[in-house]
Formats: structure tokens, sequence, C-alpha cells
């Protein structure tokens, strides 16, 4: 080998290495082959592992894998119009666009579906709930006063968190607790009544039942505690979760929901009522959290497109058997044009809770340009004045 110093060309020879530095040598060689082998099965497409180096240190990162696509076309294909209101409808075709999901807007105050984009997901059997069952839960446990608004609940040694918190932040852990403390039996119990395992709709042709588990799931997926943060085991359709929030919307009144055929059932149309839930007084704390979820928390991409109003949400996101699934269910807390939307996505990576609720930001903003949250220009089905008459009693079609 040449070295240069100060012009002066010299010939040096190499060291002879000893056996030890031969040794270590071959290792290095082979040290270094892995990381290259390592290196390039990371960068084939679709690896299940994507290796990042930084510095002298390794890390793996998991990517699950879906095999639905998150886009679809033609979802539109087959619904019933007729009876739907035009400008919410083509509202919420435009926010959805080409994504794989479907979104239910509902009248609170007579429980008339006003527009219902891909009917066939709409009606279908439902999907795992994920974080959306905290709303059911957190009732629940107001209700039974196990907890207050500021109850704080123990997360850990050093972590505690209430209830407005966990429910902006879609908080697990905090729901996994209070869902022990409440047990099963009392879980269910609310559940069932508001809605969940049976028919939200009367007479919609079509609609499917979710599930609720007549028994707790076992240990080993998470038991009762994983049922209440993020819906193990249970079934919900978008009607049923359009429902809930309807009753927390309005003050607790639970209406069968309808979907009107035809002009004529329009003009004709009488608001049914399931059920009263007695929620009234827990419901300003339960909002709260609701609130938060879209000013700061988990909801807040519905700012990217629209702030005008007040919105009150919250937002799931989960995955099973290759599919993942993006729940946003929320209202518009005004004084006109008070609206229920559910949205709810499925498909791979570009589908969760966030893009959801992204979504339905967009479908207020398109309603808010359209004039819906002026006092004359929005609501189309005054609620009659005693809502009893039309009451109880009806039978929804199996």
């Amino acid at each position: 080998m040449l070295l240069e110093a100060g012009g002066i060309a010299a010939s040096v020879n190499p060291p002879a290495l000893t056996p030890h530095r031969k040794a270590r040598g071959v290792t290095e060689n082979q040290h270094a082959k892995k990381r290259m082998r390592t290196l390039a099965r990371s960068r084939v497409p679709g690896s299940r592992y994507a290796t990042h180096y930084s510095g002298s240190h390794r890390r793996h990162r998991y990517y699950e894998r879906f095999s639905t696509s998150s886009f679809a076309s033609d979802i539109t294909e087959g619904d019933v119009t007729a009876g739907e209101d035009p400008v919410v409808r083509q509202a919420a075709i435009d926010a959805l666009g080409n994504m794989n999901g479907t979104v239910v807007a509902i009248e609170p105050t007579s429980g008339r579906v006003l527009a219902m984009v891909n009917q066939k997901l709409a009606l279908s059997g439902g999907a795992q709930p994920c974080s959306t069952i905290k709303l059911s839960v957190a009732l629940a446990a107001l209700s039974e006063g196990v907890i207050d608004e500021q109850t704080e609940v123990p997360l850990g040694r050093r972590s505690r968190m209430n209830l407005t918190e966990a429910l902006a932040h879609s908080n697990n852990a905090y729901f996994e607790a209070v869902g022990r403390k409440l047990g099963f039996e009392k879980v269910q119990y609310y559940a069932h009544q508001f809605g969940l395992g049976e028919l939200a709709g009367y007479q919609i042709p079509g609609e499917q039942l979710g599930t609720y588990p007549e028994e707790e799931i076992s240990s080993k997926l998470g038991g009762v505690g994983k049922m209440c943060s993020f819906g193990e085991g249970i079934s919900m359709t978008p009607l049923q979760l359009g429902a809930l929030v309807t009753a927390i919307s309005n003050g607790g009144t639970l209406y069968y929901l309808q979907h009107p055929n035809s002009s004529d059932e329009v003009a004709s149309f009488q608001p049914r009522v399931k059920r009263h839930l007695d929620i009234e007084p827990v419901i300003p704390e339960l909002s709260d959290g609701m609130a938060g979820a879209v000013m700061y928390g988990t909801a807040r991409s519905v700012h990217l497109n629209f702030n005008e109003e007040s919105i009150l949400g919250k937002t799931g996101t989960c995955s099973r058997a290759g599919t993942r699934y993006g729940w946003f269910a929320s209202y518009a807390n005004t004084d006109v044009g008070r609206i229920v939307t559910v949205v709810f996505l499925q498909g791979g990576h570009p589908t969760f809770g966030p893009k959801a609720a992204e979504i339905a930001g967009r479908m207020y903003r398109n309603l808010y340009d359209h004039k819906f949250f002026v006092a004359g220009d929005a609501g189309t089905t005054p609620a009659p004045p005693d809502l009893e008459k039309i009451s109880t009693q009806a039978t929804p079609q199996e």
C-alpha cells in the first residue's frame, strides 16, 4: 500500500494478522452479511417487519396486514332515496367520497333517517364497535354511581384519569377498570337498555341484527374489561350506534329509527318511541368528554373542515380478521339544524377513527354551506306535541 506524506511516496507493508484478529475479522464479516440480509428483507414490498437504523441501534416495527380495501366504487348502488333529505344525502356522499364505508344521518327529535349512504353496509350485521362502546359503558357507570365526571381512576403507580379525559383521549385502561368495577351483568343490562343486541329500526327492509353476548367473554380475550374498552366480542350496527347517540343528544328518548321510502311517507311521518332512558341527569357529565374528543382529543380532525358549530362525538378504531374499522358518532349541539351522524369505515391502513371524524367534519361543512344550521332553513320533520301517543309498544319488523 502507498502512503503519501509530505510529497514522498513510501511503501508500507500491512502488519500480519494474528489468529485472534483473523477470527474477529471473520465474525465481523458474518455480522455485516447478516445486517445486509436483514436490511434487504426489510425493503421487500409487503414485508411484515420494517427495520429502522439509528446509529448503531436497530428497532423493528410491526405492520398489520389487511385484506380489505379502504376504497370502493358504486357504494350508493341500490340505495333507496326517495324519502331522504336531498341536501343531507348529497352532503354525506360528497364527504364520504370513495372511502369504503357508510354515513347515516338522523334527526334526533324524531328518529327519522335523513340519509343513509351505502345502505347495504349500514343495514348489515355490523362490526366490533371499537372504542365507541365507551359511550354505553360511561352511561352505565354514571347511572350506577360508580363514577362521576371528576372521579379519578388509578391507571398505574403514578397515573390517574377522570371521565372527561378518558373519553376525549379514548383511554382503554380507564374503561377496563370501570367495566370490571361494574361487572358483566350491569354492563350487559345497560347495553340492552341502550338498544344493543336488538333492531334499531322500525320496519326498515334488510336491517340485520348486531349481537351482544349473553355471557362475559373469556379471560383469555380480556373478559369484561376488553368488552368495555373496545367492544371485544360485540357486534354493533351503525343504526344501533346512531339510535344511542340520538338519545344522548335529545335527553334520553330512544326512538325507533325510521327510513321513509317515498314523499308520501315523509308527509305522514310519525315518530315512534322505543323507550325513555333515565340518563338526562348524567348527560352533561358525558357530554364534556365528547366535546373534548372533538376539541383536543381523538376526533380533533373534525376541525380540519369545520369549527363554526359545537360538535360532540366519539371515535373508534380496531381491527379483526384482516379488516380495520373506523367509527365516528357525533351530533351538532345547536338550537337549529339538529342532526346525528354516524360514519363507519372498513378497510386497511387508511381506515381509522380520526379519518371517520374527518369525513364527518366535511359533511358538517357541506351542511353549513347549504344553510342547514340557520333557523328556518333546517329540519324537515317537527316532532308532534305528544309523543306518548305514538310510543313504546310498536314491534319492529324482524
